[in-house]
């Protein structure tokens, strides 16, 4: 499971790569301390990559507390965002990664979310690849 501050694009990118690169050997799930709409702009990052998260919904903290995960990763900004506390993971991953969608402006907030979404590409392959 992918932790996020609001689960509308970081946690929601990692989840989608995880099904994609490798939904064969892992159940994707994501949610955020704070959950917000998913960003229609990150639906259009990931599309760029033949990867549909359009049908992703945010999810609360909360509404999968008490499932259990072999792997909890937290995607956040160390410096300014609060750090959940989830229990439930056999296995702990960290990823630091700043906000994407605290840049102004569309084409900024574009360049943004691509770069996220490639660093974490590159993070998920490292960390759960094969």
């Amino acid at each position: 499971m992918f932790l996020s501050a609001h689960n509308s694009a970081r946690s929601q990118m990692a989840e989608g790569l995880l099904r994609h690169l490798y939904g064969d050997c892992y159940l994707a799930y994501s949610a955020g301390v704070d959950p917000a709409e998913v960003d229609p702009l990150t639906v259009e990052v990931m599309a760029e990559r033949g990867i549909d998260v359009s049908r992703q919904k945010s999810k609360s903290l909360k509404e999968l507390w008490g499932t259990a995960f072999d792997v909890v990763a937290k995607i956040r900004d160390w410096d300014k965002e609060p750090c959940p506390f989830f229990p439930q993971g056999k296995r702990r991953a960290h990823k630091p990664l700043e906000d994407p969608l605290v840049a102004e402006g569309a084409e900024e907030r574009m360049l943004a979310l691509r770069a996220a979404r490639d660093d974490l590409e590159s993070w998920i392959v490292e960390t759960f690849g094969r």
